[in-house]
């Protein structure tokens, strides 16, 4: 008994110290990994709308401590005394915005309200000091905004989205005209200026759809400066220019249509635009123009050839990407170009379709007198903001597009001393698309200085 309980006790003792001693190289040499609670298998939780919506302000306000900066041309401007600053703004119409709530889903509700972007739009106008304001989508609806500056007019029993910001900008010294587009549509265009530093001289509206161009507008004013207000620092410096022969000069404003596949009704209002910007400058006395607006083409587009060189043959484009756009592909993810160029195309126009883009002239190719630069590509950027071409990389961004539609030209009578660089791509990804918590619309505003060159 006492032998055969000693042999159990002693067995028992070393099967104990045999598992053990492997349990121990066995960890040593395979280590187990047990996964934190945490970290274990479980159902998959989708963020929370409190988490989404932190980590959106995060973005924001990363974003939001970018500031735009200036940047000057490297030629010497010194001695050029007279000086405008243009800016470009497509504001985001409120229809717009309203009937369009697909690009825009992910943008708090609150950053869509037009009581709220109009200030912040007045607010960013006045930090670029802007002599010449041309605004697109501006106008929209009906709404009663008088009580900002204590005036009421009782005529009238409601008043525009014009009349809603022009009152806002008359506190900061503008005065304007607007053009509303025709049909059905509540927005359109409107020309602002300093009236301290320039007076009205002439006023031209295009309705497009006199020319079977859609309902798109466009507008025409020659200004001339204000030579006899002593604060002004436009002021006629030259003994040789007197008040007898001022500085004046046309600027147009133009809204382009966007629907991507007509390009023939888009090249025909640009082309018609540019003839009448034309026309306007050699009755005045040959002077100098300026030309903004979003175009709804992209740099790399045929219609920016166009306006760079003057001269296009339709024949070598399709008119459904003449604009460097296609079909929206709402299959595909946000942030990137979905109206990127086709492969394929097709160089048929329809007789219907020259005659638009043509103007009813017998020929194929589309012509225009004016010899026009873009402010940005006069002025060198970085590659954060600027492409091959020296165009902003990005004007406008939502949840489907993010490039460049919005530009500023110029005759060889005025020339860039400086322009408003805009937002680099990844600061525009951040902010989750726009309009955002420091800029009101959709699109950036784009600014140049412009001097006149001497006589």
């Amino acid at each position: 008994m006492s032998s055969g309980g000693g042999y159990k006790a002693v067995n028992t003792v070393r099967r104990t110290v045999t598992t053990v001693s492997k349990r121990k190289r066995s960890s040593i040499s395979e280590p187990v990994h047990r996964p934190h609670p945490s970290l274990a298998p479980g159902p998959i939780r989708k963020p929370s709308k409190s988490s989404r919506r932190r980590r959106r302000i995060r973005k924001e306000r990363a974003s939001s401590s970018v500031e735009r900066q200036w940047v000057f041309s490297p030629s010497n401007s010194t001695n050029l005394k007279d000086k405008l600053v243009l800016v470009s703004y497509n504001l985001l119409g409120v229809d717009n915005a309203s009937n369009h709530m697909d690009l825009y889903y992910n943008i708090p509700p609150q950053h869509l309200e037009w009581s709220r972007r109009k200030h912040l739009i007045c607010k960013e106008i006045s930090r670029y000091n802007a002599t010449i304001l041309c605004l697109q989508a501006s106008s929209d609806l009906y709404y009663k905004l008088y009580w900002l500056i204590n005036i009421i007019d009782k005529a009238r029993n409601e008043v525009d989205r014009f009349d809603d910001l022009d009152s806002l900008l008359k506190l900061r010294g503008f005065e304007g005209v607007h053009k509303r587009r025709t049909g059905e549509a509540s927005d359109g265009c409107s020309i602002f200026w300093k009236e301290k530093l320039f007076k009205l001289l002439h006023h031209q509206e295009i309705e497009f759809d006199r020319f079977g161009l859609r309902n798109n507008v466009a507008q025409l004013c020659v200004l001339e400066m204000n030579c006899e207000d002593p604060e002004s620092k436009l002021r006629v410096q030259s003994s040789e220019q007197t008040s007898t022969s001022p500085r004046r000069l046309v600027v147009g404003n133009i809204h382009v249509l966007f629907n991507p596949k007509r390009g023939d009704i888009k090249l025909g209002q640009v082309r018609l635009l540019l003839e009448r910007a034309y026309k306007l400058s050699q009755e005045w006395g040959n002077i100098p123009v300026a030309i903004a607006g979003d175009l709804n083409s992209t740099p790399k587009s045929a219609i920016y050839d166009f306006v760079a060189s003057a001269d296009l043959d339709t024949q070598l484009h399709d008119r459904r990407q003449i604009s460097g756009q296609s079909d929206l592909d709402t299959n595909r993810s946000p942030f990137r170009n979905h109206y990127a160029v086709s492969a394929s195309q097709t160089n048929e126009w329809s007789e219907e379709e020259l005659q638009l883009a043509t103007g009813g002239q017998a020929t194929t190719h589309v012509r225009h007198e004016l010899k026009l630069n873009s402010a940005y590509a006069g002025v060198p950027g970085t590659q954060r903001t600027r492409d091959q071409c020296g165009e902003p990389l990005a004007t406008t961004c939502h949840s489907r597009f993010q490039g460049t539609v919005d530009y500023i030209w110029h005759t060889k009578e005025l020339v860039p001393v400086r322009v408003l660089e805009t937002l680099p791509t990844d600061v525009l990804r951040r902010t989750g698309g726009l309009p955002s918590e420091k800029w009101g619309s959709d699109h950036l505003a784009i600014a140049c200085e412009l001097g006149f060159v001497g006589e």
